[in-house]
């Protein structure tokens, strides 16, 4: 193994706290809408494409519309963890400097453009990380964006870290391994392997 390519929620932080706050925040001052984002239901959405998860939020608006307000959603929460950064999970910083020493380390996260670098900058863990992808820069899914980091930096036995089972699916069609993160927000069958805190990535591997 030369490589570990990790997801961002659920895995190496919870952001959902201040990003639920963050959207209420802006729906209510952006709609006339009565509606109040909870933690909880970001668990569920986290990991989809954003449009989907407007889809979910906003389903009596048109597409356009769905789309103006979860980029306006997404400017506030970018706003909002560089002001107050979520914590990231026990042990991470730990676990990344010792993986780093012997493995290349990169994200791959369906997230927005913008949010793996308010990631980094509020938790000043850039250093440990060689490159990350996301919908927002390439305009594809998990899949193809784990695809393109092995391929642009030449990677030849990489496993991918998650926390659900889109993930899970994403690492299995991209034909890399998968560790499920089960202390994240979501469910796997059958994963490769299993760790119940990043800790652990070091007793794996």
């Amino acid at each position: 193994m030369d490589s570990i390519i990790f997801d961002v929620d659920g895995t190496l932080w919870d952001s959902t706290e201040i990003v639920a706050e963050a959207w209420t925040k802006l729906i209510r001052r952006e709609t006339d809408l009565n509606m109040t984002i909870t933690s909880q239901r970001l668990h569920q959405l986290f990991g989809q494409l954003l449009p989907d998860i407007a889809k979910q939020i906003f389903p009596q608006e048109t597409t356009q519309r769905q789309l103006e307000l979860i980029d306006l959603c997404c400017q506030e929460e970018h706003r909002a963890l560089l002001k107050t950064p979520a914590d990231t999970y026990e042990g991470l910083e730990e676990t990344l400097i010792e993986l780093s020493k012997k493995y290349a380390l990169f994200i791959v996260s369906n997230c927005q453009a913008g949010y793996i670098e308010v990631f980094l900058e509020a938790t000043g863990l850039e250093k440990y990380f060689k490159g990350h992808l996301c919908p927002g820069d390439t305009g594809n899914a998990k899949a193809d964006n784990i695809r393109q980091i092995i391929r642009d930096h030449h990677l030849n036995d990489a496993v991918y870290v998650g926390d659900t089972a889109g993930d899970c699916r994403a690492s299995k069609e991209a034909g890399v391994p998968f560790v499920f993160a089960a202390y994240g927000f979501g469910q796997v069958e059958q994963p490769d392997y299993v760790i119940q805190r990043p800790l652990d990535l070091l007793k794996l591997f």
